[in-house]
C-alpha cells in the first residue's frame, strides 16, 4: 500500500516530512499546491491512498487513478472538492479530519468578530492612505453571539464569548448542550443575534442554507461571521444586506469561489473584513491535522494486511 500527498504545500510538506514514523506506508510528497486536477492520475500512479487538502478531485479523474482506494481529506469540507457519495460507489472511501483545528478556527472566528464590531480593517485601510477615520464601535460585552451550527469549534466560540461576558444562545440540527449556552429555535437565533457565527457542515441540506428569507430575518444591525463554507450563504443576497445596511458588517474568511476572484462585489465594502480561508493554519493545527492524517493511513494498512 502507498499514499501521495497530491497537493502538498511547503509548510504541510515539512510537518509531514517530520511526522512520518519508521515503518509507515510509502507516502510520496507532491509540493504541487496548485496541482490542477487533470494532472491528479499521473501524480498517483499506481497508489492506493490520495491524501489531498483542497484539490478538486472530479469523478471522472478519480477512474483515471487505477490503483486509488482511498481518500484522506485534509479537513471536513470535502463535498466543496467532490462527490463522496459517487466515490464510494466506484469503490473509494473518503475519510475526513475533525478537531483538528477547533481552537484555531474558533478564535478566527472570534477575531474576525472584533475586527467587524470595532472597525479596524476599514480604518487600517483609511490611515494608510492618510484619513483618519474614527468609527463608531460596537461593544460586544452582554451582546448576544448566535452560533448556527454546534460541533467542537462552536462549543470553542462559547467558551471563549462567555469569558467575555457574551450571552451565547445556539441552533443545531441535532439535540446537544453546553453550560451556559441556551439553545433556542432558528427563527429565534436569526431575530435575536446582535451576532450570528456559522459552523455548519456543507451538505446537500445545508448548501445555501442563510438564504435571502433568513437573511432578511437576521436582527437589523447585526453582524455576520463565517468560518465554516462560503456556499452556506447566498453571497448576493448578503451584498444586498451589507450595503443597505440591514446587516451592520461582516467577517468572512470562507466564500462559495476561492480563491476569492479580483474585483468580487465585497471586496468593494468598506463593511466587510476578508480573510482567505486561514483560519485553521496554526502550526499546532497543522501538527493536528497532519498526525491524523497518518493515523488514517496506518488504520487503512492496518486493515488491509488483516
Amino acid at each position: 500500500m502507498r499514499a501521495v500527498f497530491i497537493d502538498a504545500s511547503p509548510a504541510l510538506a515539512s510537518v509531514m516530512e517530520r511526522l512520518v514514523r519508521q515503518g509507515d506506508i510509502p507516502i510520496t510528497i507532491s509540493p504541487t499546491p496548485d496541482i490542477k486536477s487533470a494532472d491528479i492520475p499521473d501524480v498517483m500512479g499506481m497508489a492506493d491512498i490520495a491524501i489531498i487538502d483542497h484539490t478538486s478531485l472530479p469523478i471522472e479523474v478519480a477512474l483515471a487513478c487505477k490503483g486509488l482506494k482511498h481518500v484522506v481529506f485534509l479537513g471536513t469540507g470535502a463535498r466543496s472538492y467532490m462527490d463522496i457519495e459517487a466515490l464510494n460507489e466506484i469503490g473509494i472511501s473518503v475519510d475526513l479530519i475533525k478537531g483538528y483545528g477547533d481552537t484555531a478556527v474558533a478564535e478566527c472566528a472570534i477575531g474576525l468578530m472584533f475586527a467587524a464590531a470595532k472597525g479596524f480593517a476599514r480604518m487600517d485601510r483609511g490611515m494608510r492612505e492618510g484619513q483618519w477615520l474614527r468609527t463608531e464601535a460596537l461593544e460586544l460585552r452582554g451582546k448576544t453571539l448566535g452560533l448556527l451550527g454546534f460541533g467542537g469549534i462552536a462549543r470553542e466560540v462559547a467558551r471563549i464569548a462567555l469569558g467575555l461576558g457574551m450571552k451565547v444562545e445556539a441552533w443545531n440540527r441535532s439535540p446537544t448542550q453546553m453550560p451556559g449556552v441556551s439553545f433556542v429555535s432558528l427563527d429565534r437565533l436569526l431575530a435575536q443575534s446582535d451576532v450570528l457565527s456559522l459552523h455548519l457542515l456543507l451538505d446537500n441540506e445545508t448548501r445555501g442554507f442563510l438564504s435571502s428569507e433568513r437573511i432578511n430575518a437576521m436582527r437589523p444591525g447585526a453582524i455576520l461571521i463565517n468560518t465554516a463554507r462560503g456556499a452556506l450563504i447566498d453571497e448576493n443576497a448578503l451584498y444586498e444586506a451589507l450595503t443597505s445596511g440591514h446587516l451592520r458588517a461582516a467577517g468572512l474568511d470562507v466564500f462559495t469561489i476561492e480563491p476569492l476572484p479580483a474585483n468580487h462585489p465585497l471586496t468593494r465594502l468598506e463593511n466587510v473584513t476578508l480573510s482567505a480561508h486561514s483560519a485553521f493554519r496554526t502550526p499546532e493545527a497543522s501538527d493536528n491535522l497532519i498526525e491524523a492524517a497518518l493515523n488514517h493511513c496506518r488504520r487503512l494498512s492496518e486493515n488491509r494486511t488483516r
